[in-house]
């Protein structure tokens, strides 16, 4: 019986004394995460990584892969300051920062005004390059050349002579500061030939203002469907398609991470001086790394791919069939939103094919093979399953192919064509040296 008892009691100091453990343990363990925020924010401050900034400018063409979450470190008098804040960096209330987050420069605004500063990052060093009066660039805002989802387009020009674009967020946009800042900071890193250039942009005083070059053959939605536009050749739509698929590619396969658009549509392809297209609007755009929240649908009707609207997940695949939409733009000449699909899969059940809806501006004016390559590149981009659309290299090598085989025939087509104009003149001089022989007599 005493045994027992003995066996109790040691049963139940080790039961307590487990007890005491289990507690003690548990709560050093709160104690130790309730002070675990505060050590990884001195862990992080003392840690930051310290990546450079690249100043953009006009006719910049270099990549920037830095991930949007990065931590980003401004030379300013000597010092880094480590820009670190739980607010969103467009809500700072430092207007004198000299660049930004995403190494675009930040215009400070007053009474329109404008200044812009180059950081030196070799020397350490910053200094002011030169004042632009958006206002009086603007002629006060009387030289909109065009309006988009975020707001009015003015063209302006810098004291250099060079002309640009200011974007200004309406009060009324569709888009807001997300987008804005979506944009200033994708394009701050990102750069191509085929992307349009971002040169800086303004947060000050209620305004939000983007700065880009400026594109002076406007959109290509303009020049297929605008009356009174110069009518795109054959040539130059095959460039286009050429230039878009490179911007494009440059985004999915280039950029690190992958950058997915999500809004591709002709009114996003912009034409400069020279016919280059170039790529724009980045408002909606991610990184393919996203956490992959829904957020909505977002895009632009006859553009979006029918997977994304059922399943709400938006991949590369889905930026290569609105890349199909726009190849048969190009093609066709017929808006999305005026039932292109029903012309395409009609065309698709006659035996003429594509060459039933080509564009009646290019009958007769164009190579029908090489219509019908281009159109079974867009055809596969808009395969129904995602995954057996083809890559935007795939895509890119392919219109590259075809814009070979168009310069080869055009070329020996120029031979020929001379050719024929040597010996027109060769049988004409022959004809005047003949002409000009005495006529001789013959006696019988």
């Amino acid at each position: 019986m005493a045994h027992n008892t003995d066996l109790v009691i040691i049963g139940v100091s080790v039961g307590v004394a487990i007890g005491i453990i289990l507690a003690a343990c548990a709560f050093f363990a709160i104690r130790l995460y309730r002070k675990r925020p505060k050590s990884e924010l001195r862990l992080n401050e003392s840690n930051a990584t310290s990546l450079p900034i690249r100043l953009n400018g006009i006719g910049t063409s270099a990549d920037f892969s830095a991930s949007l979450s990065s931590s980003i470190s401004i030379p300013v008098n000597g010092s880094n300051v480590i820009t670190k804040s739980a607010q969103p960096w467009w809500k700072h209330g430092n207007n004198k920062m000299v660049a930004s987050t995403s190494g675009v420069p930040r215009y400070s605004y007053k009474y329109y005004n404008l200044c812009l500063h180059v950081v030196d990052y070799a020397n350490n060093c910053h200094c002011s390059s030169e004042e632009l009066d958006i206002q009086k660039a603007t002629e006060n805002f009387t030289t909109q050349v065009g309006e988009g989802s975020f707001g009015p387009v003015y063209k302006a020009k810098l004291h250099t002579g060079q002309e640009v674009a200011v974007k200004v967020l309406a009060s009324n946009s569709r888009q807001g500061e997300k987008e804005f800042q979506t944009e200033v900071h994708l394009l701050g890193r990102l750069h191509h030939r085929n992307l349009v250039n971002l040169i800086g942009y303004c947060i000050d005083k209620g305004q939000h203002m983007l700065i880009y070059e400026y594109m002076s053959n406007g959109s290509l939605a303009s020049l297929l469907y605008d009356e009174g536009r110069a009518v795109l050749s054959w040539d130059e739509r095959l460039q286009v398609a050429l230039d878009v698929t490179h911007g494009i590619e440059y985004l999915h396969e280039g950029a690190v991470p992958p950058i997915i658009h999500r809004d591709l549509k002709s009114a996003n392809i912009l034409l400069d001086k020279s016919m280059m297209a170039k790529v724009a609007d980045f408002g909606l755009s991610r990184e393919e790394a996203f956490d992959g929240r829904n957020s909505g649908l977002k895009g632009t009707y006859g553009y979006m791919d029918p997977d994304y609207i059922s399943s709400n997940k938006f991949t590369k695949k889905s930026d290569i069939y609105s890349l199909g939409i726009i190849l048969f733009e190009l093609i066709t000449a017929i808006h999305p939103q005026q039932n292109l699909i029903e012309y395409v899969n009609l065309a698709g059940m006659s035996s003429n094919g594509v060459d039933e809806i080509l564009d009646n501006k290019l009958v007769g004016e164009c190579n029908l093979e090489e219509v019908r390559l281009l159109a079974g590149v867009a055809h596969l981009c808009l395969h129904k399953t995602p995954r057996r659309r083809p890559s935007i290299g795939d895509v890119s090598l392919a219109i590259s192919k075809i814009k070979q085989q168009h310069l080869r025939k055009e070329n020996t087509m120029s031979f020929s064509i001379r050719n024929i104009t040597d010996v027109v003149r060769r049988i004409d001089h022959q004809q005047v040296e003949l002409s000009s022989m005495p006529t001789m007599k013959v006696r019988i």
